[in-house]
This record gives structure tokens, C-alpha cells and sequence, in this order.
């Protein structure tokens, strides 16, 4: 499934994490806050970098520095924390900048590098003016491995299949 459709316009936030931009498509994203301290998560993934309390709720924040192979930094007070879904998910990534909402038009829109190896999570790119910015799909973000064992860390329980 295409998460921006080829037919119309669709807004994606646009953040930036090393210099670079990345987008996502508006529907997978419910707020951004300021980024806040971390609580490790035992026995979690690799790309899970720490454990949020949002106001009450718990979420694991994704690492995409590692995912996108970017230098590890510490947490800064000038970050932000987009909060997300991740396929049926909450949860928040760290990003350097979120940058705003953009729309992006049909013809600015090309779906064919989620076809190539080693791009799973990204469901495509925006040709925009000002350069290209990989569009991602958190739904594609885990690995199913990767989302057991996250579910083993916050001790969640599959229900039946």
C-alpha cells in the first residue's frame, strides 16, 4: 500500500536530521514536542534508544541516527521528538529539526526507490524545488523481529493471531 497516493497532493512534515531532510507522510504524525530525557529500555532493539513519558504514556523512541547511519549524539534540548505510528505503534523519533508541513504535488512525487534493496521503510521521494527528501513509512520502520522484541522489552503480550 502507497501512504501517498500518486492521484492528489498530501502533506508530509518535513525534519531534518544531520544536515539532511526526511519526510513523513501528515496521517502517521499526532504531535511534536520538545525533546526530553530518556529512560533505557532493557532487552529492546537496537533502534530503540530510550523509553518517553508522555504525559502518562510510555513510548519507545526510535533511534534514526542508527537506522539512517548517521554519527551517534547525545540528546540535546534543541531536538524534537516527532510522535508518531508505527504501524499500530505509538511512538516518538528523535529528529534534530522538524521543519513544518508540506504539500506535495503529484507530479513532485516518485514512488520507485521503495523498490529498490535496502530502502523498506521508505515508501518514496519528493522532487521538490530545493532537492529531493526521502519520504518515509514507519509501518515499515521495524522488522517484525525488531517489534517482537520490543514488545518482549515493554512486556506487552501478542494477542491471538
Amino acid at each position: 500500500m502507497n501512504p501517498l497516493p500518486e492521484a492528489r497532493p498530501q502533506e508530509v512534515l518535513l525534519f531534518t536530521l544531520e544536515r539532511q531532510r526526511y519526510g513523513l507522510p501528515v496521517e502517521d504524525v499526532r504531535e511534536l514536542v520538545r525533546a526530553a530525557r530518556l529512560t533505557h529500555l532493557p532487552q529492546a532493539p537496537d533502534v530503540v534508544e530510550g523509553l518517553l513519558n508522555l504525559r502518562g504514556e510510555l513510548l519507545p523512541v526510535l533511534d534514526l541516527r542508527r537506522r539512517f547511519r548517521h554519527p551517534a549524539r547525545p540528546l540535546s534540548p534543541m531536538d524534537h521528538f516527532i510522535v508518531a505510528r508505527a504501524g499500530p505503534r505509538p511512538v516518538a523519533l528523535r529528529v534534530d529539526r522538524a521543519e513544518g508541513l508540506h504539500v506535495i504535488a503529484a507530479h513532485e512525487w516518485d514512488s520507485s526507490p521503495r523498490e529498490l534493496p535496502g530502502v523498506g521503510f521508505v515508501a518514496g521521494v519528493a522532487k521538490l524545488p530545493d532537492g529531493l527528501v526521502l519520504v518515509h513509512d514507519l509501518r515499515s520502520f521495524l522488522s517484525e523481529a525488531e517489534a517482537l522484541q520490543l514488545d518482549t522489552a515493554l512486556g506487552d503480550r501478542p494477542g491471538p493471531a
